[in-house]
């Protein structure tokens, strides 16, 4: 192991962006108390700025160190088709006709389910919200459901005001939920999508191998969050159902939605398809909301800064990976991907050579368990954190908070995923 002095420089700047991103919510405190630097310090305390900005530094240090060609052709080899993808699919994903149906659907299975067990129909939503949309995510990818998810969660029960227990229960809930809940198929999870075609994983492998477990978790997960804060959620306003929609406007972007989900491995074919998705929603603005652009933009730097930055742990990680047997790969990538994007740690030991069925089942395995332990620890993370933390206090999500929300959902997994 000899890393390169920019190695170097770049896991300190990377040690930093960690210990950043959990110091947020100070940056938005010392924005109040500062009020003439106001827009810097709220700046800072964006988490979705603070890879991408750390990476700007990496990429200044390595032109001074080198030149700025080389920096240049560095920023130009990296593949942000992930990053590019979130932002597509969060956009489309979020808007009403697609968040109007996927409320109808929500709604009148849960009123059925309601009507035939006699339990509160908003508690039987909030139910659906946290264990039916994160298994969504298996069809739709897990970015497009938590979307969905934090938005429906956000308009039927952040809105009507909630203790900041619960808050967090919730987002540490979806968070776990949603990267296991994509792990039924081959395409829909990052850190599955890194290894399925070097691994020649399917999708009936997938849902063999990880499908029932991880269905399982997610229902446990959400069955418990929704038995523990039974009395706190019939306080939410009297349900209403949800507003109608034309059908041919509902067809129109579900088409789109699911040809973004399609293409998501060409950025070119999704980008395109965005576009002219963009000027559908302008030709028939009166069925729309504004569009999530700055959300989902926000997202796309955040995970483009992670994949600069996180391009150059290679030095460590693999040899670390490399040095680890089955049980090893599971509570280590588990642990590891509370610190780094968990797509991350299973492209890279997907480079490992000769390992085994059992090395590598454990590997992915560890790194969905995990990836709802923190912001970074799984790519849709800050979508949903985007979209919810306006309701936050300080509009900051407490990184110690939501680890500690989210270590029960993870231990419950961790059991569930380690059965026989």
């Amino acid at each position: 192991m000899n890393p390169s002095h920019i190695e170097i420089i770049a896991s300190a700047l990377f040690g930093i962006a960690i210990i950043h991103t959990f110091s947020a919510s100070f940056f938005e405190r010392l924005s109040y108390k500062h009020p003439k630097h106001a827009g810097l310090f709220h700046l800072l305390g964006e988490v979705e700025v603070v890879f991408g900005f750390w990476a700007l530094v990496l990429v200044i240090t390595l032109a001074l160190m080198q030149n700025t060609l080389e920096a240049v052709h560095f920023v130009e080899n990296q593949n942000y088709t992930e990053a590019l993808f979130v932002f597509a699919v969060m956009v489309v994903a979020a808007s009403k006709p697609i968040l109007t149906f996927t409320n109808f659907v929500l709604y009148e299975l849960s009123k059925i389910i309601s009507q035939v067990t006699t339990i509160r129909l908003h508690i039987v939503i909030f139910f659906m919200s946290l264990s039916l949309l994160p298994l969504m995510g298996s069809l739709i990818t897990e970015p497009a459901a938590m979307t969905l998810a934090a938005l429906l969660l956000r308009d039927r029960f952040y809105h009507a005001g909630l203790s900041t227990k619960l808050q967090y229960a919730i987002i540490g809930v979806l968070f776990v939920n949603i990267s296991i809940g994509g792990t039924l198929t081959n395409f829909a999870a990052p850190p599955v999508l890194m290894v399925a075609a070097t691994w020649e994983w399917t999708t009936p492998f997938m849902f063999v191998t990880f499908g029932g477990k991880a269905a399982l978790a997610v229902l446990i997960n959400a069955l418990l969050i929704t038995w523990f804060f039974r009395k706190e959620i019939p306080s939410i306003p009297k349900e209403t159902a949800p507003e109608k929609m034309p059908v041919t406007i509902v067809l129109v972007h579900l088409l789109f939605l699911i040809s973004v989900v399609i293409f998501a491995h060409y950025p070119a074919v999704f980008l395109w398809l965005l576009l002219f998705f963009i000027g559908f929603t302008t030709a028939y603005s009166k069925f729309q909301n504004p569009l999530i652009l700055r959300e989902a933009l926000l997202v796309g730097f955040f995970l483009a800064g992670l994949v600069v930055l996180g391009s150059l742990q290679k030095w460590w990680l693999q040899p670390l990976l490399q040095s680890m047997t089955p049980t090893m790969a599971f509570y280590g990538t588990a642990a590891l991907t509370a610190l780094t994007d968990n797509a991350a740690l299973t492209y890279l030991g997907s480079l490992v050579e000769g390992t085994s069925h059992e090395f590598r089942v454990a590997l992915v395995a560890g790194a969905v368990t995990g990836g709802g332990l923190t912001v970074i620890a799984n790519a849709p993370n800050p979508a949903g954190l985007a979209i919810l933390r306006d309701y936050f206090e300080n509009r900051a999500v407490n990184p110690s908070y939501l680890f500690l929300a989210a270590l029960i959902p993870t231990l419950i997994t961790i059991i569930v995923f380690r059965s026989h």
